[in-house]
């Protein structure tokens, strides 16, 4: 056998052959499922309504980083006077034993249904949450966020909520 073959076959061998790194971390629990409710711009007494919202995380999409571990997020809320926000974004994930911060920012589209108009459909939603870990898979929390346009719209209200969450992975 010449080295040509020789060299042809090990390079061959070596490359169909199976790549070996270290194990992979298997995720159980990836999902996360947020069902608030609360009061939609509870600091207008004209426009208050009742919210109902959900979210959802994928736990294996995350990012470290150095301001924190980051992930996306997406979700949508309804409120009683039919107002519609649709949303996808970022949070950061900052735990501290029983108590989680989750700080998120995310642009969606607003609908104004009969609820209160803020000025333009692309709206932006700052929130801060804080849960409280009750066992490995759920969490309750409360969260409180600022919706506004950024002054894209002719007007730009914004919108002040909180809310009580449930949080559960799966």
């Amino acid at each position: 056998m010449n080295m040509t073959k020789l060299y042809s076959f090990i390079f061959s061998f070596l490359l169909f052959l199976p790549v070996v790194s270290e194990d992979k971390k298997i995720l159980t629990n990836e999902h996360e499922v947020n069902f608030y409710t609360g009061v939609f711009d509870f600091s207008d007494d004209g426009k208050r309504a009742q919210l109902y919202g959900f979210e959802h995380q994928n736990e294996s999409l995350f990012r470290e980083t150095k301001i924190g571990r980051l992930s996306p997020v997406t979700g949508a809320f309804i409120t009683a006077d039919s107002a519609t926000y649709f949303y996808t974004g970022i949070q950061a994930h900052y735990d501290y034993g029983k108590i989680d911060l989750t700080p998120s920012f995310t642009p969606g589209l607003y609908g104004e249904g009969d609820g209160k108009d803020l000025g333009h459909i692309l709206e932006f939603k700052s929130e801060l949450q804080a849960t409280y870990n009750i066992s490995e898979n759920t969490s309750l929390g409360m969260s409180y966020n600022h919706v506004s346009n950024a002054s894209f719209g002719d007007k730009n209200p914004g919108a002040n909520s909180y809310a009580f969450n449930f949080l559960k992975k799966f």
